[in-house]
């Protein structure tokens, strides 16, 4: 059976099973090299008392918001575009 991409959709290489980790968006349960990861900065303060107090030499602390989701909910964000048959296999970004 033909299949479209090298990986198969996974990342695991030859390390067997690995662990499962829930869809932020649906709650589904995907294998962790085969979701897609989204980590992004938080701070406790909004941004524009952040820029005044960072000019007065205070540390500002912020914490780091990782979140996993399964490909169909990654689509669906845009976190993972729809790639043309021919684009599949190659793991390069394209240039804009």
């Amino acid at each position: 059976m033909p299949f479209k991409r090298k990986s198969r959709g996974r990342s695991k290489g030859s390390k067997g099973s690995s662990g499962l980790v829930q869809c932020v968006g649906c709650g589904q349960m995907v294998p962790r090299d085969k979701a897609k990861k989204s980590t992004r900065r938080v701070s406790f303060v909004e941004p524009q008392l952040a820029k005044e107090l960072r000019q007065k030499g205070t540390y500002m602390s912020s914490w780091v918001d990782t979140k996993y989701y399964c490909i169909s909910c990654a689509v669906h964000r845009g976190i993972v575009k729809v790639r043309a048959e021919n684009e599949r296999r190659s793991r390069y970004r394209r240039k804009r």
